[in-house]
């Protein structure tokens, strides 16, 4: 029988690459935590026309690459592709928005969209994300934007860059999806497949292609820029300089549309200039209509997502993380030893020290020789003589300094060399 093996587009994190996910997430916990928002932890699925009312039927994600499927009750179900519609689901259900005031809530998990694995992009991935609700003002944008730049910069990561655009109102995208439409008509046979499909369903999108040759027509289509109302123009405007008044670099980019229905007005999305193609590590923008399009009351709100694994990748680079070496490694022989030694490795542990247990059961110089391996300053040494003398042997493993001491006075010692 052949081995069982985890399903292409998903992987496991081993404990050697845990470390990296550990302090990315308390990193990014940390920051927001400061600026007060508060982790939403929603379900892992959700009713699929969620899905399809939020982000768009139009959409790849919702027409090619959610995981669907019909439970036992007959209902349809599907993998959250993304976090935003679960967390508005939420907002709603729960009538957050009672207390008439802002919220800011923060998540991170699993989500799931069928697409090719490369580096960085797995089918089953990972983000950290946060949505602001309640506020349409400017400053409300450029607070995540900065939020972001924050924990990208506290990991340590360069050679970043901040693409911004507006994609303008309901009324603004109308028009300009008009103009777009008449600009690559004439253009349909040379557009790749997905572009021709796009022309009549979702126009904006032809501009987030990857194909080359639809690149090339897209340079010239009209720019979405200069078909903002007032109001739009307006709006944008002010988190240019309310960015520029934080010495917050931006490259404005009328071309990025996101791939999202639910945007509205301001997206940006962060690049890194390490990772090759798949280059975007942060995206987001405004999405004021969406909690009106999911059943509730009219409210104004914007957010973004972080890759982890384009993260993962970037730490990688930066340096080498180890796992943290426990305080003490605890070695014993005999019967009546490794007893005693299991009772005092756990009140060493309640003491606040982290400690490895040997339990091979080989003979000491076997654990000495993992005990040097796994790093800890001390090894604490206890065999039958020493319980039946109260004694223990502690062992400096920097300077292979020895010296036995009264289990009574262990703590004592223990304390002023660690």
């Amino acid at each position: 029988m052949d081995n069982i093996q985890a399903i292409r587009g998903t992987k496991d994190i081993l404990p050697s690459e845990v470390i990296y996910w550990q302090h990315l997430e308390k990193t990014a916990s940390k920051i927001l935590e400061k600026a007060n928002y508060l982790e939403i932890r929603t379900p892992i699925f959700e009713q699929t026309p969620l899905f399809e009312r939020g982000i768009g039927e139009a959409t790849d994600v919702v027409g090619k690459e959610m995981y669907t499927f019909t439970d036992r009750g007959d209902r349809s179900i599907t993998l959250r592709p993304e976090g935003t519609a679960g967390v508005v689901r939420s907002y709603i259900q729960h009538k957050l928005s009672a207390g008439g005031g802002i919220d800011r809530l923060w998540y991170s998990g699993a989500m799931f969209r069928y697409e090719r694995p490369q580096a960085g992009r797995q089918r089953q991935f990972h983000q950290i994300g946060l949505e602001l609700l309640g506020s349409r003002a400017a400053r409300a944008d450029v607070e995540v934007i900065v939020i972001a730049t924050d924990i990208l910069k506290a990991l340590g990561l360069k050679n970043l860059s901040l693409q911004l655009n507006s994609v303008g109102s309901k009324e603004d995208r109308q028009t300009y999806r008009q103009a777009l439409v008449e600009y690559f008509t004439p253009y349909k046979n040379d557009l790749d497949t997905d572009s021709q499909d796009r022309l009549t369903r979702n126009p904006l999108r032809i501009l987030d292609s990857k194909d080359q040759k639809t690149q090339e027509i897209a340079k010239n289509a009209p720019n979405i820029l200069d078909f903002l109302q007032d109001d739009s123009r307006s709006h944008f405007d002010k988190v240019c300089s309310l960015l520029t008044d934080l010495g917050i670099l931006y490259e404005l980019n009328p071309r990025l549309v996101r791939g999202l229905d639910y945007y509205t007005h301001t997206a940006f999305e962060i690049i890194s200039e390490d990772l090759g193609a798949q280059a975007t590590v942060c995206g987001g923008g405004r999405y004021d209509g969406l909690v009106t399009q999911l059943g509730g009351v009219e409210t104004p709100a914007i957010g973004w997502a972080m890759g982890m694994e384009r993260l993962i990748l970037l730490l990688e680079q930066l340096q080498p993380l180890k796992p943290q070496s426990p305080d003490i490694y605890f070695v014993s022989r005999g019967e009546k030893a490794e007893n005693q030694a299991l009772v005092m490795a756990q009140n060493l542990r309640q003491h606040g020290f982290k400690v490895e247990l040997d339990l091979s059961g080989s003979n000491f110089a076997k654990q000495f020789k993992r005990g040097d391996r796994s790093g800890a300053k001390i090894c604490l040494v206890l065999g039958d003589s020493e319980v039946e003398t109260g004694i223990i042997q502690v062992k400096y493993l920097e300077n292979a300094e020895q010296k036995t001491v009264s289990q009574d006075q262990l703590l004592e010692i223990l304390s002023l060399s660690l």
